[in-house]
Order: C-alpha cells, then sequence, then structure tokens
C-alpha cells in the first residue's frame, strides 16, 4: 500500500485530491525559486533605485498571477462545471472578502488609470506624502506635515489601502504640471516706503525663481497635451494690498512641490537682509496707537479747531 491509497483509506481524502495537494505545492516551490533567482539577478544587474522598484514589483505581480493561474487550472478540474466553480467562488469571496477585493479593485484601478506613481506627492483625504510603494492591498506613504510646520518629512510612513481612491479624492502635487503655485506675505508699515520694498521684493524674486519658470513654461506645453491647463502668465509678480496693520506685499511665483520650504527659506533671508539696510522700511505687526487728528495726518484731512469747549448733550428720554 502506498501512501496515496494510505491516506485514503484512513483521512478519506480521495487519490486526485491529493494529487492536486501536491502537483500544487509543486508548483509554488518552482515558481518561488524562479521568482527568487529573478530577483537576485535583478538587484545585481539593475543599480537604479527607482527602476529595480519597478523590476521587483513586476516580478512579484507576475509570481502572483502565474501562481493563481496555475493552482486554479489545476483545481478546476475537480469541480464538475467552470461555471460551478467561479459561481462559488465567487460567492463566498464577495461574503468573505469585501474588503479585500475592493482594495484588489483599487490596485487595478491605480495601475491602469495612473491617479498617482511612486515618488509622486499626494493627499488623500487627511493623509499626504510622498508615494514610496504600491502592492495589492495597500500603497505606502512617506508621511508630510502633520506636527511638522512645513511639507517635509515626519519620519512616519502611512499604509493607505487601495480602496481609499474609491472614496476619498486624490491630490496629485506632480502629475500633469509639475509645479505648484506659492504665496509669501511681506506686510510693512504704512509708514514704510512700501513701492521700494516692492521693487526689492521683486528682484529678489527674480533671482531665486526665474529659472522654475523657464522649466514650468516646458512642463505647461506638455501637460496641456493631457490636460486642460493652461497659463497666460507664469512670471513671480508681487501683489499689492492693504490690511489692518498695514500695506501687505504677497509674492506669487512657481516652485517645486517638494522644494516649497527650502525656497521660502531662502526667498526670507534675502527679504531681512535687503530690508534692513533701508531705514525708511519697516516689518509691520499688530500694534495699537493712538491717532490725534488735530496733529497729524493730512492737512486738509483734519478737523478744524474750535473754541467751544465740548460738551456732553443729553439724550430726551421718551
Amino acid at each position: 500500500m502506498n501512501i496515496i491509497e494510505w491516506v485514503r483509506a484512513h483521512w478519506g481524502i480521495s487519490e486526485t485530491i491529493q494529487l492536486n495537494v501536491i502537483y500544487s505545492l509543486i508548483a509554488i516551490a518552482v515558481l518561488w525559486v524562479l521568482r527568487y533567482f529573478s530577483l537576485k539577478l535583478i538587484f545585481k544587474r539593475v543599480k537604479d533605485v527607482r527602476d529595480k522598484y519597478y523590476w521587483k514589483n513586476g516580478i512579484k505581480n507576475a509570481y502572483t498571477v502565474l501562481l493563481f493561474i496555475i493552482i486554479g487550472a489545476i483545481w478546476i478540474n475537480t469541480v464538475h462545471s467552470l461555471a460551478t466553480f467561479l459561481g462559488l467562488a465567487t460567492a463566498g469571496l464577495a461574503i468573505a472578502l469585501q474588503s479585500p477585493i475592493v482594495n484588489l479593485a483599487g490596485w487595478l484601478f491605480i495601475l491602469l488609470r495612473r491617479p498617482f506613481e511612486v515618488g509622486d506627492r499626494i493627499q488623500i483625504g487627511e493623509h499626504a506624502g510622498d508615494v514610496i510603494d504600491i502592492r495589492f492591498y495597500q500603497f505606502t506613504i512617506n508621511e508630510i506635515g502633520n506636527w511638522v510646520d512645513a511639507d517635509q518629512s515626519t519620519g512616519r510612513v502611512i499604509h493607505i489601502p487601495n480602496g481609499m481612491v474609491f472614496r476619498e479624492p486624490q491630490a496629485n502635487f506632480n502629475q500633469g504640471f509639475t509645479h505648484i503655485w506659492h504665496e509669501i506675505g511681506v506686510m510693512v508699515t504704512f509708514e514704510s516706503n512700501w513701492e521700494k520694498a516692492k521693487d526689492i521684493l521683486n528682484s529678489i524674486l527674480k533671482e531665486h525663481t526665474e529659472h522654475l519658470t523657464k522649466a514650468a513654461a516646458m512642463r505647461l506645453t506638455e501637460a496641456s497635451k493631457k490636460f486642460m491647463i493652461f497659463y497666460s502668465n507664469l512670471t513671480p509678480i508681487v501683489y499689492t494690498s492693504v490690511k489692518d496693520s498695514g500695506v501687505m506685499l504677497t509674492m506669487r511665483y512657481l516652485c517645486n512641490p517638494k522644494k516649497r520650504r527650502g525656497t521660502a527659506h531662502s526667498i526670507w533671508e534675502d527679504v531681512l537682509r535687503q530690508f534692513a539696510q533701508h531705514d525708511d522700511i519697516d516689518l509691520a505687526y499688530p500694534t495699537q496707537r493712538i491717532y490725534y487728528n488735530l496733529k497729524e495726518g493730512k492737512d486738509g484731512a483734519r478737523k478744524q479747531e474750535t473754541s467751544e469747549p465740548y460738551r456732553d448733550v443729553p439724550i430726551d428720554p421718551m
């Protein structure tokens, strides 16, 4: 009596099922060995980190798909009809694996529609970060923001189910135009020479962002082929407005989304150095003062002095 007959006699498992189990184990082992040596060859030959990542994921995905097809082909023969097998499998998966199925559908959506790719900076729901991995059931981002007061990494990685792409909008910082508009507001006092301050800010913006504007113009031409994106003017500009505490000069310019804090840092340092060299420019901040109209302000806007003393006028009660 061989092993197969012994198992059938003592455990009640038919010969067909036993052979299917053996064939399945052989298929898993063979595919695993092929996957192992393929990955080893890729890691040895490919040096670029991004290419290495894509090759690794491609081999893993191919391994999973081939394994599913081979094992399915082995076990379908034990079911009397393919329709019965698919019906039972679909019903069982729909009930027991609802969330994984949605996540798998999300993975297919990400793979085919490409709302984002590895390396893109995105925001989905309340989470923002750089996409560092995409798998069958979840994608992973390197978190930015949160308690960090800028678009820089917090050091945490967040694993997000792929099904979130069907429930939450996704903001992609890199797709399409690849540049974002950023604004820095600089407020000077009403007494400052705001026109000189504006000229200084314009020269600083030109120095720091002129090369970014040229790169953005090239990207815009490419993006307009895919999206309805167009701008009539990409050059940096300084807008003027009046606030309660002074004159607001707002610098608006294009920047790389991953270098927004660094660019703002360099611009602010130049602003502070330049303003420090001019006695007629002061930064404004919320303050309180008493304004005496009879002595301050323009001559034509002053209240005329009278010799009559100030008197309280009684109100006649009704």
